[in-house]
């Protein structure tokens, strides 16, 4: 029978192994570098740091009464739109891309839920505009002239108005498509504005809606634009921040304008 033992460990015990300093870079080592890039950092992202105070200074409260308080005071549709815009900034308004089961006509979605589409939708409705009726008429007549996009065989009351492409098509038919430049000289007080954005959302096809209203304060002379990217209605300095993609002037017109139904039904999500 084999007598079997252990193996025993031959050599210094690894506890005892002398252990390596590291070597230290003194100061002019890891705390020069540090200091380094936070010099280097300072002295570039200076400049930017007044501009963002200044903005959000500027989109104030107060500033944004006096704005919607002088739009108002016009008797013209497109001022009155950016006012009811403006107005929708006040709103706490959660990003929900979902389909929802909606009332018909003057549908809409749980309060404090939208996304860009739903801002227009909102801000056009405060003026008597119902485009969920007038979108789902034209392409429940015309739904081929609209685009193909979604596998749908025809249209669908509850989601169509709520897509860009869609609002897009509405209002190449029926309002004013204007020049996509980056002069502020064309573009006007209440126009809508659509942007193609490399992250956009599939649902809108990579595609984002927005309208002009004026800059706050000393800059009411500049062209803003009131949207909803994904923080809830906001009232930035951002027209040509993104590719403009179409650009809309979208009024009153003729009969077919419908006020949005004074009892809405409470809307329920689908799945």
């Amino acid at each position: 029978m084999l007598n079997l033992r252990p193996i025993e460990y031959v050599g210094k015990s690894p506890r005892n192994q002398p252990r390596r300093r590291k070597k230290s870079g003194g100061f002019f080592g890891g705390w020069f570098l540090l200091m380094l890039v936070i010099g280097i950092g300072f002295f570039y992202l200076r400049p930017i740091i007044p501009f963002l105070q200044s903005q959000r200074a500027e989109a104030s409260v107060v500033n944004k009464i006096k704005a919607i308080e002088t739009l108002q005071s016009s008797n013209e549709f497109a001022k009155n739109l950016a006012a009811a815009a403006l107005k929708r900034t006040e709103q706490e308004v959660e990003y929900d891309p979902g389909y929802y089961d909606i009332a018909y006509p003057g549908g809409d979605l749980p309060e404090g839920k939208g996304v860009s589409t739903d801002l227009i939708v909102r801000s056009y409705r405060a003026l008597g505009v119902d485009l969920q009726q007038l979108v789902h008429e034209d392409m429940s007549a015309h739904f081929r002239l609209y685009p193909q996009l979604w596998e749908r065989k025809g249209p669908d009351r509850n989601i169509d108005h709520r897509r860009v492409p869609n609002l897009q098509r509405y209002f190449s038919r029926f309002g004013k498509v204007l020049n996509k430049s980056h002069s502020l000289d064309d573009y006007e007080i209440g126009d809508v504005v659509t942007w193609s954005l490399p992250y956009g959302a599939a649902e809108q096809a990579g595609s984002h809606i927005g309208i002009v209203v004026p800059g706050p304060g000393a800059r009411s002379g500049e062209k803003w634009v009131v949207h909803n990217i994904g923080s809830g209605p906001e009232w930035e300095d951002k027209l040509f921040d993104y590719e403009i993609e179409g650009h809309f002037r979208f009024g009153p017109i003729r009969g077919s304008m419908t006020a949005a139904a004074e009892t809405k039904a409470e809307p329920t999500l689908s799945n």
